[in-house]
């Protein structure tokens, strides 16, 4: 299942979290194109990880601390977390093969 990431829980749902598996944070907007492509692929790579990973989104409209913090200046950008620390970042458009394997590398 998709997450939702706000400025509110992602200390929490996100950093926390990290530190014992791979959180996948996209961050979108809703006017954004190519972020209504992504977000079904988001979905789906959810779904298939399980409980392997965390996978959530971020609307940068609502989440703007977090998007500034990370430096998220284009969207889509999705960013991984591991550790406690972004470990991985990718901007634009991703597959879901592209977005599973750099999901693998922190597994």
């Amino acid at each position: 299942m998709t997450k939702h990431f706000t400025d509110e829980n992602f200390a929490q749902e996100v950093i926390e979290a990290s530190k014992t598996k791979p959180v996948l944070v996209d961050f979108f907007a809703l006017w954004c194109g190519p972020c209504k492509l992504q977000g079904p692929i988001v979905d789906q790579l959810a779904e298939e990880m399980g409980e392997g990973a965390v996978i959530g989104k971020a609307n940068v409209e609502e989440a703007v601390k977090i998007a500034e913090e990370y430096g998220v200046m284009s969207i889509p950008t999705l960013i991984i977390f591991k550790d406690g620390q972004a470990v991985d970042t990718l901007t634009g458009l991703q597959s879901k093969d592209s977005l599973t394997a750099q999901i693998k590398k922190y597994l």
